[in-house]
């Protein structure tokens, strides 16, 4: 396990990281015998970084949701991040220079309007404390390498969680809906990059369900005496491979009957 000062060197480094936009090593190169336990540490670090110069915690997202990227990460489960103020963005004008290397990803949003908290939590839990659920798009980034500068290898899931599980906005947008009135895994979703479709996906890809994974997250996070707030946006995870973004693309994000709406990195 890291102790007390490398967790908050490591998260002064990601701290500044995304302020100078200069990415920095993988982590788990630095300290080959880092643990998942090690990557949270430093991502909750982070997080109190940011707390105290005055940002404000909105939800948590989730990561790694599909079969297929959590065998690519060599992990059995999920990972989660936490959702802050200064993250979120309506439609229309994304500002490209608040990122390093933006990707954009297909998601359901869960709104809640009651708190979940415990070891028990099950998805009817999760579907009853709901207000609605909306389509959102994750922007993910990458203050650490996602390929070292020197080897190509990628980067390892510690790495990625300490980089609070890659986020870095959300833009929410389309029609707000009673998770109860969906067949929640049939949502789908096409998601066209200057005019072109770039990916499909329907929410099933999410653990076959999406709430499976908002039950997960408050599950885990009941060890360490926290809970999913009333109010709290929780991003479901994406059921679609991310996009890379430049400055300049105009996406478009199709949800059917969910809505659809645009946004441009500018």
């Amino acid at each position: 396990m890291f102790d007390p000062q490398t967790i908050q060197q490591l998260a002064r480094e990601l701290h500044e990281s995304e302020r100078s936009r200069v990415q920095v090593e993988h982590f788990s190169k630095r300290f080959p015998g880092m643990t998942i336990e090690d990557g949270y540490a430093v991502s909750r670090a982070w997080v109190a970084m940011k707390i105290a110069e005055g940002r404000q915690v909105r939800g948590h997202k989730i990561g790694l949701t599909s079969r297929a990227m959590q065998q690519s990460s060599q992990i059995d489960e999920p990972d989660y991040g936490t959702l802050l103020d200064d993250m979120f963005f309506e439609p229309g004008d994304i500002p490209a220079q608040r990122f390093i290397a933006p990707r954009v990803e297909v998601e359901l949003a869960f709104i809640l309007k009651d708190a979940l908290e415990g070891e028990q939590v099950t998805m009817e839990d999760v579907l009853a404390a709901t207000e609605y659920v909306q389509p959102a798009i994750e922007i993910i980034d990458a203050r650490i390498e996602q390929f070292d500068r020197h080897t190509k290898a990628p980067r390892k899931v510690f790495d990625t969680i300490s980089d609070n599980a890659a986020n870095a906005g959300i833009v929410l947008g389309g029609r707000r809906a009673d998770p109860r009135t969906l067949d929640l895994p049939w949502v789908g979703a096409i998601l066209r990059q200057n005019g072109v479709v770039e990916e499909t996906g329907l929410a099933a890809g999410v653990q076959g369900h999406p709430a499976v994974g908002v039950a997960w997250l408050a599950r885990k996070l009941a060890p360490w005496g926290e809970r999913l707030q009333a109010g709290e946006v929780v991003l479901a995870g994406s059921f679609t491979r991310p996009v890379p973004a430049r400055r300049g693309d105009v996406f478009d994000a199709d949800y059917g009957p969910l809505g659809r709406f645009t946004f441009t990195f500018t």
